[in-house]
């Protein structure tokens, strides 16, 4: 009796003609994308890193605002002039607006990391320091600190170019709004 093998077993023959059989998929054979290993690099955090000197400055951390005119919005008490050195070290390599992160790392030497950020002016009044804005198909909803809301604010609608936008928007000083806009 020679010898043979079937190039399918019985049972996988059967579900094959009975229409229950599932086609598979070669396997993925390329290797996980991880970072440090294929050499794709990993996204980019920050803007900017930089190293100052703030010996004035108390506390661990502190997260600090530059306007596009300039001025420095903290929320900490903080000494007028204490945030100077770390804001003058980041306008290095990054001008204003942005928003920052300050970590104390002994002494009087302070890491500092910024990334790039929109602000404008809301015209409008808004009850509420948060908000999110969605234009999808001519739909608009309004979400302010959480909870939707009934209208809109065309300020913040101009601002797209699209038809169907995201826009997230803080507030930092009355009228003076971080926003961020993605299309859809």
């Amino acid at each position: 009796m020679p010898f043979w093998r079937r190039r399918e077993s019985l049972h996988e023959r059967l579900a094959r003609e009975g229409g229950l059989f599932e086609q598979r998929t070669p396997l993925e054979t390329r290797p996980p994308m991880e970072t440090g290993i294929h050499g794709v690099a990993r996204p980019r955090e920050w803007d900017a890193v930089t190293a100052a000197e703030a010996p004035t400055l108390g506390g661990d951390e502190l997260d600090f605002v530059a306007l596009p005119d300039g001025t420095l919005l903290v929320d900490d008490d903080v000494e007028d002039g204490a945030l100077a050195p770390l804001a003058e070290a980041v306008e290095q390599s990054l001008a204003p607006p942005y928003r920052a992160r300050a970590v104390h790392r002994g002494g009087a030497t302070w890491a500092v990391a910024a990334n790039r950020i929109q602000v404008v002016e809301v015209p409008e009044p808004v009850d509420g320091d948060e908000l999110e804005l969605t234009v999808a198909d001519g739909e608009r909803t309004l979400v302010v600190d959480g909870a939707p809301v009934f209208g809109n604010i065309p300020s913040l609608e101009r601002l797209s170019g699209h038809d169907s936008f995201v826009v997230r928007a803080r507030r930092l000083d009355e009228n003076l709004w971080e926003i961020r806009v993605s299309p859809l």
